[in-house]
């Protein structure tokens, strides 16, 4: 009777599920004790079942931020966050969405309000010649100042329709069509200088001046 009843290591293994999320590295998972009945020669003695050490990845597939298995981790007290999900590298660091470029800065604002903003700036440093404003959202209108003097040196129809299309008033659009060609007619490029200030007072944001040369 004692010998048909003998736990083997193939078997535990088989009915263990095969999926499981990945827990965090600061966790430990709890060994599996199964005690022996007393019929067995060795009352005191408990077979062992610890999980299998896997090889250490340096950089594994990026799982993002949702669970490896939801499934499984609903109800879970070990699983109360999402950090466990991202990879962490030898030195420390953590893996994200990485944007190599940055071409578009975001200036804190959905996209709507990022190109009315930078329309605005446009429209008023075209009217003054010189605004004040902090250094990414100067470094963020540069190129749109810069396309504008462009399709003015240009003069065609097209061009002068999308400049009405992007500067807020009309009578400034006209002034720069009819004054660009002259003022920057030898000058390839480079309508504007940024000139850095003082920080803001409040906030300590970097301020400053970008002007047109």
């Amino acid at each position: 009777m004692a010998s048909s009843s003998t736990w083997s290591m193939a078997s535990l293994r088989s009915a263990l599920p095969s999926t499981l999320p990945s827990p965090p590295s600061s966790y430990s998972i709890p060994s599996l004790h199964f005690p022996i009945s007393a019929s067995f020669p060795s009352p005191s003695s408990h077979l062992k079942l610890s999980s299998p050490q896997k090889p250490k990845i340096i950089l594994p597939s990026f799982t993002g931020l949702s669970p490896l298995n939801p499934l499984l981790s609903i109800g879970s007290q070990e699983y109360t966050s999402f950090s466990y999900t991202f990879t962490i590298i030898d030195n420390g660091g953590r893996v994200f969405a990485m944007r190599h470029g940055r071409k578009v800065p975001k200036l804190n604002r959905p996209p709507d309000q990022r190109k009315a903003l930078l329309r605005g700036l446009t429209t008023q440093l075209l009217k003054h010649g010189r605004i004040k404003t902090t250094r990414a959202r100067a470094s963020a209108m540069r190129k749109w100042v810069d396309k504008m003097i462009t399709f003015a040196k240009d003069g065609s129809l097209h061009k002068r329709r999308q400049a009405l299309g992007y500067i807020y008033e009309k009578q400034i659009v006209h002034a720069l069509f009819a004054e660009a060609p002259d003022r920057y007619g030898e000058r390839n490029g480079g309508y504007t200088r940024i000139i850095r200030t003082l920080p803001r007072r409040g906030d300590n944001a970097p301020m400053a001046y970008i002007e047109l040369v």
